[in-house]
């Protein structure tokens, strides 16, 4: 156990006191914080807002209900054209427009299936939208005027009925708080898995290269050697994930106190998050699940950092089937928050390559109405022999492949060191 924890101490103490990880530590959260709001600032100032002449032939469209949809939102201006409309079609620029759309000479029973934004340009779906939105909410009050349907008829008519979930052994629950934290949770242990996995797989690869992990193997079993290598960087991430939860505590209780529209939204959604979510059942899944499945993970990556070579594009190469494993579990994890009770769901989490993106998909949805308690223990114990097996099956491998040089070896004959009998 002291050889074990000389490891962990080691691998702890040389990447906490690296400037990379004071640097990812501080940076990460800021570049999540500018990627949130600088998304909404760069695609508010890229808006396009086009000026569109509606050159109309049915006679259904007047000045006063163009004006009208023009006030409700500034995307894109529509003008009616009524004596130029010849010279508009012949150069559209020339009159100031963007484009122009000629409404055909139809009658309001019959409508119209398709008009033409025409232009020299390609705009996409998010350019067109408000143009045909406006054009449809029009169309709308003529045929609504030419029906005698009044405003109150209108409401009427417009109101639609919608079905809401409601988990009736946690009335708090709710399903939109749920899927959000489900996207998060799965995407973080998903990064963490790749990020601090090829840690290990790396730091591996660089003990080998330098020979120092020959010594190493000398005095610590293999089995030791790569459960402390592993337990040391899982501290590594454990501690720069502390340090973003204060993070987000701090934001929150800045926001709380200062207050203002951007601020309020947030602190909303934390205390909306607050009392509808098991909170503290939450956060102990989600540090089982991180460190369980990073385990699992890391103990594959350091069975291929001692296997291959100097060449980078090798032990990606090996690699890549583990890599997979974790990108499949994202795409379980999508079926999982559509459905969280279905059959890939349920199986999803209790196996133990996909449980810790699928079950932290699944668990906010409720314990256990949601996730029965037996799902979720046979979840956690299939995790943790599973990482058991892992790191034995890894710590074989390491035995011969930290001390064979020069030889590309392949997925089939690193089963079988790891079956070999000593």
């Amino acid at each position: 156990m002291n050889k074990i924890w000389l490891i962990i101490k080691r691998e702890y103490l040389t990447r906490v006191r690296k400037k990379t990880f004071i640097i990812s530590t501080l940076l990460f959260p800021l570049l999540y914080l500018g990627l949130i709001f600088g998304m909404g600032f760069i695609a508010e100032k890229s808006k396009q807002n086009l000026k569109v002449a509606v050159i109309d032939k049915s006679g259904y469209f007047t000045d006063e209900n163009i004006a009208y949809q023009n006030s409700i939102d500034d995307n894109s201006t529509l003008k009616l054209v009524k004596d130029s409309a010849e010279s508009v079609i012949a150069d559209y620029k020339a009159q100031g427009y963007d484009g122009y759309i000629v409404i055909p000479p139809i009658n309001w029973k019959e409508g119209y299936d398709s008009l033409f934004f025409n232009s020299n340009k390609s705009y996409g779906s998010a350019v067109k939208a408000p143009i045909e939105a406006k054009l449809n909410r029009i169309w709308s009050g003529i045929k609504n005027d030419s029906l005698r349907i009044d405003t109150e008829k209108q409401t009427i008519l417009t109101k639609t009925l919608t079905v809401t979930a409601k988990n009736l052994e946690d009335e708090k629950a709710n399903a939109n708080t749920a899927e959000g934290i489900g996207y998060v949770a799965g995407f973080l242990i998903y990064f963490i898995l790749l990020i601090y996995g090829s840690q290990v797989m790396m730091g591996v690869m660089e003990e080998k290269t330098n020979r120092s992990a020959e010594v190493i193997v000398s005095s610590v079993k293999p089995f030791q050697m790569m459960l402390g290598k592993i337990l040391g960087i899982g501290l590594v991430a454990l501690t720069q994930f502390l340090l973003w939860i204060a993070f987000v505590l701090i934001v929150y209780n800045v926001g709380k106190a200062t207050g203002g529209d951007m601020a309020s939204s947030i602190v909303g959604g934390i205390q909306n998050m607050f009392t509808s979510v098991n909170v503290p059942l939450v956060l102990f899944c989600f540090g089982f699940y991180f460190l369980a499945g990073f385990f699992f993970y890391s103990a594959l990556y350091g069975a291929i950092g001692s296997a291959a070579n100097e060449d980078m594009r090798e032990a990606q190469s090996l690699a890549f089937p583990v890599t997979m494993l974790v990108i499949i579990s994202i795409a379980l994890m999508t079926a999982a928050i559509k459905d969280p009770t279905g059959p890939i769901a349920v199986w999803a989490s209790i196996i133990p390559f996909s449980s810790p993106i699928v079950m932290m998909a699944r668990i906010p949805y409720g314990v256990p109405g949601t996730v029965p308690w037996w799902q979720l223990g046979l979840s956690m114990a299939f995790l943790i022999l599973g990482f058991m097996f892992t790191v034995w099956f890894a710590g074989k491998i390491y035995r011969i492949g930290i001390l064979m040089y020069g030889k590309k070896p392949s997925w089939k004959e690193m089963i079988k060191w790891a079956f070999r009998k000593n």
